[in-house]
C-alpha cells in the first residue's frame, strides 16, 4: 500500500505544469509587466457592452508683433539759403503705420531776400517799392511822411495818388475801417444853413 502511494504522488507531479505568475518584457529601457492575461484595447462587459476612451488634444499659438514704427520725414533748411519750413507728421497703430510731409513757402522771407538783391544792384527805390507790398512796411512809411513810390511817383505825388487809388494799398479793409472809427470820434460842424435864396425878391422901378 505504501508503494501505491508513492507511485501516485510521483505521477501526479510529473502532471503538473507550472505556470509563471506575470510576464516582464524589458525593451529600451521599458518594464511592462502583464499579469492575468490582460489584453489592451476596448473593454467588454458581461453584458455585451463596450467602452471606449479617446483623448484628442490640440493647441494652437497665435503670437502677433507691432510693426515698425512710422517714422515722419524731416526736413532742414538750417544749413541752406532758401525760404521755406517744413512739416511732417506720423501716425503709428498696431497694424499700419502712415507718415508724411511737406514744405511751406515763407513770402515774406522770400521778399526781404528780393529787396536786399535789389539794394545791392543800387536800385533803391525798387527795394523800398518791393518792402511796401507789406501791410506793416506800408503803414509805416506813410507814417514817416515818405509814401511808398507808386507809378513811378514818390514823396507827395505819390501821396496824391495813394488818396485817390486808396483801394489799391495793402490791408485796405483795416484802411477802411480804420477811417470809419476816425468818422465817429471827429467832431461834427454844423453850420447855419442859407435860407436867403428862397426868399422871392420883388424889385420896384425907380420913379
Amino acid at each position: 500500500m505504501k508503494t501505491l502511494l508513492i507511485s501516485l504522488t510521483i505521477l501526479l507531479l510529473s502532471t503538473l505544469t507550472v505556470h509563471a505568475g506575470s510576464t516582464q518584457s524589458n525593451v529600451s529601457g521599458s518594464n511592462t509587466a502583464i499579469e492575468g492575461g490582460y489584453t489592451g484595447g476596448a473593454t467588454t462587459y458581461e453584458d455585451g457592452s463596450s467602452n471606449t476612451s479617446t483623448t484628442t488634444s490640440s493647441t494652437t499659438s497665435n503670437i502677433k508683433s507691432a510693426p515698425p514704427t512710422s517714422s515722419a520725414p524731416s526736413f532742414s533748411s538750417m544749413s541752406q539759403d532758401v525760404c521755406s519750413s517744413g512739416a511732417s507728421v506720423g501716425i503709428q497703430t498696431f497694424g499700419l503705420g502712415v507718415s508724411g510731409g511737406k514744405h511751406f513757402r515763407d513770402l515774406n522771407c522770400e521778399r526781404i531776400k528780393l529787396s536786399k538783391v535789389l539794394y545791392d544792384f543800387g536800385m533803391k527805390v525798387g527795394a523800398v517799392a518791393l518792402l511796401c507790398q507789406d501791410e506793416r512796411v506800408f503803414e509805416a512809411m506813410i507814417n514817416a511822411g515818405t509814401p511808398c513810390p507808386i507809378d513811378g511817383k514818390i514823396g507827395k505825388e505819390a501821396m496824391k495818388l495813394w488818396k485817390l487809388y486808396d483801394f489799391e494799398r495793402p490791408g485796405y479793409k483795416k484802411y477802411v475801417s480804420r477811417m470809419a472809427k476816425r468818422e465817429e470820434v471827429n467832431p461834427v460842424i454844423s453850420l447855419p444853413s442859407d435860407t436867403s435864396t428862397d426868399k422871392k425878391v420883388k424889385w420896384k422901378e425907380p420913379k
